[in-house]
């Protein structure tokens, strides 16, 4: 699949999708407790009251088949991927809620903050994606660059 041609079309449905798992995760997720307040805090989260975090056993993909299929292939979604922010919304795979994952997370609701919703982070954060692929998208390396190894 040519991810730059089909991204267009898919972002609004990546964009559903994605709004669909943080309400999700919203309504069923725990609060940070007030040590990991302090870590997003210092990644730069203006609001880490706000965040919710849901323990799951693998992340979930979407049902709709062209969106799962770009999600595996750009290694968005997948067996090795253990944790996924969707605005203010953090899904994390048990056993590995480490502080260092929790704050490169964490990074990534600050981004959601400054580019302002999903609506907004998604087509930039994709777009980084398909250009740079993931380990190199600039939003994926400010993350690793703020990382708490505790």
């Amino acid at each position: 699949m040519d991810l730059r041609t089909v991204l267009p079309q898919l972002l609004p449905h990546a964009v559903a999708w994605a709004e669909f798992q943080s309400q999700l995760v919203a309504s069923s997720g725990m609060a940070l407790p007030e040590a990991l307040l302090n870590v997003a805090r210092r990644v730069g989260v203006q609001h880490p009251e706000l965040i919710q975090v849901k323990l799951v056993d693998r992340l979930p993909l979407p049902e709709e088949p062209t969106l799962r299929q770009a999600a595996l292939e750009a290694g968005l979604l997948g067996p090795g991927m253990v944790g996924l922010t969707l605005g203010y919304s953090i899904l994390l795979v048990q056993g590995h809620d480490s502080v260092r994952l929790i704050s490169h997370e964490c990074r990534h609701v600050y981004q959601y903050e400054v580019l302002g919703s999903i609506e907004k982070f998604l087509p930039v954060y994709l777009q980084q994606i398909v250009e740079f692929g993931y380990e190199s998208a600039p939003l994926e390396a400010d993350a690793r660059a703020h990382e708490i190894l505790e």
